[in-house]
């Protein structure tokens, strides 16, 4: 099977782009790159095709899609001739397609930007250099507007970048037996940290005969954040007029609905959809990769796989500010440096006895403080456990008989 053909001017051959998207082993990777579909027999993707469109220049232009004077001032300086404005589309295990103005290419980041580990993300602007109609090389990765991180997966202390160059980030949390506030407040803090405008879009509404509680809930865990509560299988209506024109990256755990949503405001089926669990109402990982698509009214949507680990990537002031009331309650306490354990005059413990504050916030809150000072000082975290072992070990009961 032949490299798929591209849309466009330019010698780029018209036409609909329909290819399978890869599982994770490389040798399907080596086969989706030249062109063919993942054949191997325990992909969950194998019976059904995935498809991705590649748009001509009269369906698709990069302003409809994010392009706008910030975008053509920062790429500027690489006008050089041979080199476009492009905007990444589909990032997965190094191999890349991006949008050009005269439709969608396979790309290769330059060997420059793995030096400065600087690989570019799902939803990034770069500076691009066609080397023939199926292929681009990307010179330059242009500034972000917004990023959307997690701590990478695995023990090693390293940043994972999502997605990039994000208006609006749709929380998406399920009113089934999936909803979960803590994991609601982890999100929170990463869209937070990205710099993006937070929506939380609680789905599956006709599932649940308590969701006003719910959705009060949510409202008091997500101080500023927009709470909406829809039946994405009925209709996505009230999301449309907020996503009209702007970078949209949907967010949320497995079987949150995702995808379906995703179908709905491209009015296609672009994404696979597949039941929850009954016994837990959790999904089955059906998105494998993020994918930038265009919008039918202007602007682009990111969905992002249901991660089985989100580890975060955060600063203190975006716990801080999704975790108001704790911050207020800690200025008020009589010593600055309170660790709100034994300190007298403690308002955070005083919050605590009274019932004004819940216990798991608080432990949401501190589990969340952890994980950022990890990151930050991953050596200091070491030491302090280190120390910890030390005095355990020279405690009377450690080597009692």
């Amino acid at each position: 099977m032949g490299s798929p053909k591209l849309s466009g001017a330019g010698g780029r051959p018209a036409g609909r782009l329909s290819i399978r998207l890869p599982c994770y082993k490389q040798s399907c990777l080596w086969l989706f790159a030249k062109g063919a579909g993942c054949t191997c027999q325990d992909n969950s993707l194998n019976s059904v095709s995935r498809s991705v469109s590649a748009y001509g220049a009269n369906q698709v232009f990069l302003k409809q899609i994010g392009a706008d004077e910030f975008v053509r001032d920062e790429f500027r300086p690489f006008e050089a001739e041979g080199i476009e404005l492009g905007r990444v589309s589909f990032a997965a295990h190094e191999h890349y397609r991006i949008y050009f103005e005269s439709g969608e290419c396979e790309a290769v980041p330059a060997g420059r930007l793995r030096w400065e580990q600087l690989l570019p993300a799902v939803g990034d602007w770069v500076a691009a250099r066609p080397v023939d109609p199926e292929l681009a090389w990307i010179e330059a990765v242009l500034p972000r507007r917004t990023q959307f991180s997690r701590q990478a997966a695995g023990t090693a202390v390293a940043e994972q970048v999502l997605a990039t160059n994000i208006d609006l980030v749709l929380i998406v949390c399920g009113l089934d037996g999936d909803f979960n506030l803590r994991r609601l407040e982890r999100y929170l803090v990463l869209a937070k940290q990205s710099g993006a405008q937070a929506v939380v879009v609680l789905n599956k509404l006709d599932l649940s005969e308590d969701y006003r509680e719910k959705v009060e809930a949510v409202e008091h865990v997500a101080p500023g954040a927009q709470v909406l509560a829809i039946s994405a299988h009925r209709t996505v209506q009230p999301l449309e007029a907020l996503v009209r024109g702007r970078t949209v990256a949907l967010l949320g755990s497995s079987g949150a609905g995702k995808s379906t949503i995703v179908n709905l405001l491209l009015r296609q089926q672009s994404q696979l959809t597949q039941p929850v669990r009954e016994y837990d109402s959790r999904g089955r990982h059906t998105t494998t990769s993020r994918m930038l698509l265009p919008l039918p009214e202007g602007g682009a949507i990111i969905d992002t796989p249901g991660m089985r680990e989100l580890q975060l990537w955060a600063s203190q002031e975006s716990v801080e500010q999704v975790f108001q009331e704790i911050a207020m309650l800690a200025e008020q306490c009589r010593f600055g440096d309170c660790s709100h354990q034994n300190e007298p005059a403690c308002a955070v413990r005083a919050a605590l006895a009274a019932g004004t504050l819940e216990p798991a916030r608080w432990e949401s809150y501190r589990k969340l403080q952890r994980e950022v000072r990890r990151h930050q000082d991953p050596l200091g975290l070491k030491h302090e456990w280190k120390a910890i072992h030390k005095a355990m070990r020279q405690h009377p009961k450690h080597n009692r008989e």
